[in-house]
């Protein structure tokens, strides 16, 4: 956030840069928001969900910042994020889904 955003109505401010952020972005598939220097945002259909998002978000900081620690050089498979994203949200998802005898499938 700028210095003016800081300075002003700064809690109107973090909102519009939440809002600004998703502007092409889906908040049911990305259901939360790491504003710099700051600590999570997260949303959910209720306060549970909503903590429960910010606790996994948390995990997954956790999990970069302990692998770029190791590797500085690690990249995202872009193709693979994509696969595993579209498998259980994506229009043909069957990941996580019943398959007609009611038996989920993995």
């Amino acid at each position: 956030m700028t210095k003016e955003e800081v300075e002003g109505a700064y809690e109107q401010e973090t909102g519009r840069v939440i809002v600004e952020r998703f502007a092409e972005l889906n908040p049911v598939h990305i259901p939360g928001v790491l504003v710099a220097n700051h600590g999570p945002f997260s949303w959910g259909k209720d306060a549970e969900e909503s903590v429960h998002n910010a606790v996994v978000m948390e995990q997954v900081a956790r999990i970069a910042y302990l692998s770029y620690g190791i590797n500085l050089e690690l990249k995202m498979n872009t193709h693979l994020i994509t696969k595993h994203f579209n498998r259980k949200h994506g229009p043909g998802a069957y990941y996580g889904q019943k398959n007609n005898t009611g038996i989920y499938q993995y």
